[in-house]
């Protein structure tokens, strides 16, 4: 789509990815995951991120959320898997699911809280939050509009509102994409704006 910067998002389900074809393709920016939780790893980070920097490719990484985990742990965590560097653009965190009985709303809200004021402490810039309309706004709250979304929703030609921004960062428009370099589905991901724009995200 015309006025977006393109990218994708990874984790080990992809395996090995062959990053200088994935830039060759039009991919400006990639994120892959780092970890899960408080005790899970992905296998791929380091390859990612080294092919990532290689290719020219803009990188980031990404911890997926674990509803009713201590946060502070989840951070440390994260941290110790990945090591990013000036001219990398900022963790993200991905809260998609709710766990069953783990916590109320409330708990919730103050854990992520906690959780992302370490990393934007550590990295001097608050994280991207990606996240689905339904799941924020069913269980999240208007206060956390320092973070820029990245939001997922797909088959629709603008994804829904989600509470506390009035616009999304990033768009992940599908799951089942194809990108050369990479073997069977993809997530891919539109930038709203320019390069310029993008690159004002970067870690210093």
């Amino acid at each position: 789509m015309s006025g977006y910067i393109n990218g994708i998002d990874v984790s080990h389900y992809q395996g090995t990815i062959d990053w200088h074809k994935v830039a060759a393709s039009g991919v400006t920016f990639a994120y892959a995951k780092a970890s899960e939780g408080v005790n899970t790893n992905d296998a791929q980070i380091t390859a990612n991120l080294t092919g990532m920097a290689k290719a020219g490719v803009m990188r980031g990484a990404y911890h997926f959320y674990t509803v009713g985990k201590d946060p502070e742990q989840q951070a440390q965590h994260f941290m110790r898997n990945v090591t990013l560097a000036p001219g990398d653009l900022p963790p993200m965190v991905d809260i998609e699911t709710e766990a069953a009985n783990a916590e109320s709303n409330s708990g919730l809200i103050d854990d992520l809280h906690r959780f992302i004021g370490i990393l934007s402490d550590t990295y001097g810039k608050a994280p991207f939050i990606y996240t689905g309309p339904s799941f924020w706004n069913a269980h999240m709250n208007d206060s956390f509009a320092d973070c820029p979304l990245w939001v997922a929703e797909y088959g629709v030609s603008e994804p829904k509102p989600v509470t506390g921004w009035g616009y999304w960062s990033i768009w992940q428009y599908s799951r089942t994409g194809s990108v050369p370099g990479v073997s069977g589905d993809v997530d891919l991901d539109y930038f709203n704006g320019t390069l310029d724009q993008l690159k004002k995200f970067v870690l210093t």
